[in-house]
């Protein structure tokens, strides 16, 4: 950590660093997750969810890398082993077994619940005590809860769709 983060930081760096950790974990979840996804989806309107699937997965793995950046310079050093995410991550990774788009996006629907209470967290612990994370981690939630409603939308549709043709 340089010395004016160090001057100036109000936080314990060790929990910091640790929920930054988990938060990076769960990041690299959430881009494969919507990775697989996207390689992977069957069904109604899977083009368009295929395209947004992607888009998610390239914001999720800028999310790592805005957290890696962070952890660094909080004098951290990110998790450098992948077995370590799933084990790290309070959000969990759920293995597409049923491909079809309604249930990936329900999967994914959940990760994005869970990331936005992470980044909520992450700024109550950061607000007036670590403008840098906080403004990050402030930056990410809107992300994430864009995402959330992009996914519920779709899932919205499906459904109206599904009840038009009963």
């Amino acid at each position: 950590m340089s010395q004016m983060a160090m001057k100036i930081s109000k936080l314990d760096n060790k929990k910091l660093l640790d929920l930054l950790n988990v938060a990076f974990a769960e990041e690299w979840l959430a881009y494969y997750q919507y990775w697989i996804g996207a390689h992977l989806a069957e069904g109604v309107l899977r083009h368009a969810v295929v395209k947004e699937f992607e888009e998610h997965a390239a914001e999720e793995l800028e999310h790592a890398e805005k957290l890696a950046k962070r952890i660094a310079e909080l004098g951290g050093t990110p998790l450098t082993n992948p077995n370590m995410f799933e084990k790290v991550a309070e959000c969990k990774y759920e293995e597409p077994k049923n491909l079809h788009v309604s249930i990936l996006l329900q999967q994914n629907l959940a990760s994005e619940r869970c990331a936005v209470a992470r980044y909520q967290q992450i700024c109550e612990m950061c607000e007036g005590n670590d403008y840098i994370t906080f403004n990050m981690a402030r930056e990410i939630l809107a992300e994430e809860v864009e995402h959330e409603q992009e996914i519920d939308s779709y899932l919205t549709d499906i459904e109206v769709f599904r009840e038009h043709f009963k």
